[in-house]
């Protein structure tokens, strides 16, 4: 990071008289390339090192509760492919993933009704490397990404990474909205910009938690072939459907027009860090290049790992009792969200995933507020983490997945008293000018 000197530094002889000479603790910056300047760090990182602190709730972080796990079975699987196949499973492997277990990631895919070849799946280093390595082969620097609003913090990180241009779509209860889409693509290419894909979670979406119908799944792939606009969809909770039976993935609607993304972190468990892209065959190739060009091969033992899982285990059965540990958690936050928010609070009310998105009332800004919480022994994750374009000050993402339920209404509860003192200050200080300040706040999907 630079850091302006507080006075002009001396110029020597080698540096022309108008160029700029600032201080700065790395050695270095002047030879970093021009990507590097997307990677942002979070201003409330450093928060969370504090919010994870066993007395504060964290209703922040999205990560699994492998709990229910079967570690006994898992634990000698495990022993048991080193015993027996130590010297393949610890080996390289093949730069698009091991044959057999493509064929299960199939069989796991099928649960959707997405029929798929295994030599259209390309293994990754989870699915946050599979959303890289799309982004990679597709996008120059300028670029632009459609993605909803809002949209994954992950994803978001990306894009700018690679240079690319973020435009969110609007989204409303039944997720993207079509006709926003349209507009907001036909005025990207009316001011000369090449838009590359639309991304999008359609599965009880990060942050939002709002599903896609099937009517609207079928619009915004209308829309996308009108256009002649790439769809990358992204659905690592897609069986974690809470209510009733999964909805049908875009890439079973549309299987020439869609790449598809998924992860067993959600299903099984993060560590193993293995997630995959079904992706048309010429896409496909260049995915593999450029895999092997990052990291050879994705992980070998954990490939083996996960088969031998889905083998020898009732990973059907498995996700049921995730569903069912998952679902008295989102009604228990739903509950106490009713109980104790303040008036003129709304949320979505997910049928799945890990997520709710709550809208607060008046001219709280969630990040500023996010220390106070903490203070309180609660924390979240601000709004503005979910927009590329600075929106969501009003806005908080709520994570049920990992507190036990006892704890989400603890949190809950102090999320709600820190919230009323933020109001009660905002309302102090908005009538002390005399005159109500108006923003965009950027709320994003609003549900009551």
């Amino acid at each position: 990071m630079r850091i302006e000197a507080a006075a002009a530094a001396p110029k020597t002889a080698a540096a022309p008289a108008s160029r700029r000479v600032d201080t700065t603790f790395d050695k270095f910056h002047d030879r970093y390339s021009l990507r590097t300047l997307g990677l942002k760090t979070s201003p409330v990182r450093a928060l969370f090192a504090v919010a994870n602190r066993p007395e504060v709730v964290s209703l922040a972080g999205g990560m699994p509760n492998i709990a229910d796990l079967p570690l006994d079975v898992v634990g000698a699987s495990l022993r048991e492919l080193v015993d027996t196949h130590g010297s393949v499973v610890m080996q390289y492997g093949s730069g698009q993933g091991e044959p057999d277990f493509r064929e299960h990631i199939c069989e796991v895919m099928a649960v959707e009704g997405l029929i798929a070849d295994p030599d259209d799946v390309t293994v990754t280093c989870g699915s946050q490397q599979g959303l890289d390595l799309v982004t990679r082969i597709f996008c120059d620097p300028g670029d632009v990404i459609m993605a909803e609003s809002p949209s994954y913090v992950g994803a978001l990180n990306t894009f700018a990474s690679y240079q690319a241009d973020v435009v969110h779509v609007d989204m409303d209860d039944d997720g993207l909205v079509p006709e926003s889409l349209r507009e907001k693509v036909a005025a990207a290419r009316r001011s000369g910009k090449s838009v590359k894909f639309l991304y999008t979670i359609p599965n009880h979406s990060n942050p939002s938690g709002i599903s896609q119908s099937v009517e609207r799944r079928r619009e915004i792939l209308a829309v996308a072939d009108e256009l002649d606009l790439l769809v990358v969809e992204d659905n690592p909770y897609g069986l974690l459907n809470l209510d009733e039976d999964p909805l049908p993935t875009l890439k079973s609607m549309d299987p020439d027009n869609v790449v598809y993304l998924g992860s067993f972190s959600k299903t099984f468990a993060p560590g193993f860090r293995v997630g995959w892209v079904l992706a048309p065959s010429f896409v496909r190739d260049k995915l593999v290049l450029a895999q092997e060009a990052a990291t050879l091969c994705p992980p070998v033992f954990s490939q083996f790992a996960i088969s031998s899982y889905l083998t020898h285990w009732d990973w059907r059965g498995q996700i049921r009792s995730f569903i069912d540990m998952y679902r008295i958690r989102r009604d228990t936050m739903l509950a106490s969200l009713a109980e104790h928010m303040p008036e003129g609070t709304t949320w979505t009310r997910p049928s799945g995933g890990f997520f709710v998105w709550l809208t607060m009332p008046g001219a709280v800004d969630s990040a500023a507020m996010l220390p106070r919480a903490v203070t309180k022994l609660v924390a979240y994750t601000p709004g503005t983490a979910f927009y590329a374009d600075g929106r969501g000050q009003r806005n908080i993402r709520l994570s049920f997945c990992y507190p036990t339920p006892e704890r989400i209404k603890v949190g809950v509860e102090r999320l709600a008293e820190v919230m009323r003192e933020e109001l009660e200050i905002a309302e102090t200080f908005e009538l002390a000018d005399g005159r109500r300040r108006s923003r965009d706040l950027g709320p994003g999907p609003n549900l009551a």
